[in-house]
């Protein structure tokens, strides 16, 4: 296990060495998706960020347990339910199944467990009855539940906010609540809304209640690791840190946020129409290298968004893919998987990815000129870190998640020929043309023509 990880705390805004508070155990939650809508790459570059998190965590011999959280129940799923005329829960299924769909195309792995909030409510309840107990929560008899803000320490330190700064929500009901401030953990049921029976009422839950009580049920008190978009700062991770320490639970050791994908310096949402959706983007581009590109800027940085960047992302990705393929043929051998010291460096430093992929880009150089010289033992070396890092980045190509199609193996064939011919024409520029010859004479051994026309080198596959 790594003693090196260097991790950015959202709590303290400072970068310092992870220590688990179990040696050799990492507790991970992350606040997954509500499902009102398809997923669009705003919402998967999270799951992304966060599964190169914990493949890194693994990698470093630690045992992740690693949750991720469905919303299953919330007023944007009920408005959606009315607009698509379907039961709420079907809306839900639907939309979770959309999310699952998009995680396993792009190789994000399934959470250890994806709890959803329906299935939760009995620890919600319990989690309201203790806060009450303690004095940091009321019931004004309506049905409502909420948490009285002004009875905590302190609130507010993950976003630095001042309580009396904030201005309640336009659409706010203060008619029942001590304080305009105070948020609900649990909302009285309205007519034709699903609902749940509870000491005070029947109702449903706060957006905020169900991840402190499946947090709690999952990872217990205290855990390693909380993370989230930066916009779940406040008010969800505020709110989720004071039922939590209200309970008296320690919650989350480290917050992690990823930045968001943007277009035209704005943050990608629906209301923008902008949203890009996972299913129409995998049209254009496979997954593996649609999580090239969300994967590849630092997960603190806002990712900008173009058709054009994508692109330019994925030629380079299949550069480096058909590096490794026509190593594999010249090995004649399956590729291992080991890890750099430089690329162990840059995932240490924060998950520090741009440095990372400037380490493979030279290993693939490196690799590039072991085949010019035939030297295996060198291109074996290299092609086995390109492949180890790729891995931890969720883009091995030889992984079974990203298995071919004829399409996209007629892409790679090219890709890969167009590589060798590249080294030809160089070799034949320096005039070395032993090298230019054993790069003919490997493609013709692999079914591959080569013709020096007066247009340019032309191919054929036998």
């Amino acid at each position: 296990m790594s003693a090196d990880l260097q991790l950015f705390n959202t709590a303290d805004r400072k970068v310092s060495t992870f220590k688990p508070l179990t040696p050799g155990k990492v507790g991970i939650y992350l606040c997954g998706a509500t499902v009102q809508a398809p997923p669009h790459i705003g919402h998967i570059r999270s799951g992304v960020n966060f599964d190169i998190l914990r493949r890194w965590l693994i990698a470093s011999e630690y045992d992740v347990t690693f949750i991720r959280n469905v919303t299953d129940i919330d007023d944007k799923i009920l408005h959606k339910a009315v607009h698509e005329e379907m039961p709420w829960w079907a809306v839900a299924m639907k939309y979770e199944r959309a999310f699952c769909d998009a995680y396993a195309a792009l190789n994000v792995l399934p959470p250890t467990y994806e709890p959803l909030a329906t299935g939760h409510i009995s620890q919600m309840i319990e989690l309201m009855e203790l806060l009450i107990s303690r004095g940091h929560a009321y019931a004004p008899g309506n049905g409502d539940v909420y948490l009285d803000v002004r009875s905590l320490s302190s609130y507010l330190t993950l976003s630095n906010q001042k309580l009396d700064d904030l201005q309640p929500a336009e659409d706010a009901d203060l008619t029942h609540k001590k304080d305009p401030r105070d948020f609900a953990l649990w909302k009285a049921a309205k007519p034709g809304d699903p609902s749940w029976p509870t000491p005070w009422g029947a109702g449903r839950p706060g957006w905020h209640l169900e991840c402190s009580a499946m947090a709690h049920a999952y990872l217990g008190e205290a855990f390693d690791i909380h993370g989230g978009g930066l916009d779940l700062i406040f008010p969800h991770h505020e709110n989720e840190i004071a039922q939590s320490q209200s309970a008296g639970w320690q919650f989350a050791n480290i917050w992690m946020h990823n930045a968001w994908v943007t277009t035209s310096g704005e943050k990608m949402s629906k209301s923008l129409g902008n949203s890009l959706q996972v299913q129409e983007l995998l049209k254009k581009v496979r997954g593996i290298e649609l999580r090239w590109y969300l994967g590849s800027a630092h997960y603190r940085s806002m990712l900008e968004f173009s058709f054009e960047a994508l692109e330019e992302s994925s030629v380079n990705f299949r550069r480096i893919e058909g590096f490794l393929i026509r190593a594999a043929e010249i090995l004649g051998s399956e590729i291992g998987k080991t890890i750099s010291p430089e690329f162990k460096a840059a995932m240490n430093d924060d998950l520090a990815v741009p440095t990372a992929l400037a380490n493979i880009s030279e290993l693939v150089k490196t690799g590039n000129s072991a085949i010019t010289a035939n030297d295996k033992k060198e291109l074996a070396a290299a092609a086995s870190d390109v492949r180890g890092a790729l891995a931890i980045l969720g883009c091995d190509p030889f992984d079974p998640v990203f298995a071919t199609s004829g399409n996209d193996k007629k892409e790679l064939l090219d890709g890969l020929v167009s590589l060798a011919l590249e080294q030809r024409t160089s070799a034949r520029e320096r005039k070395d043309f032993a090298a230019s010859d054993l790069i003919r004479d490997s493609l013709t051994k692999l079914g591959i023509t080569i013709e020096d026309t007066a247009n340019g080198t032309r191919w054929t596959a036998n």
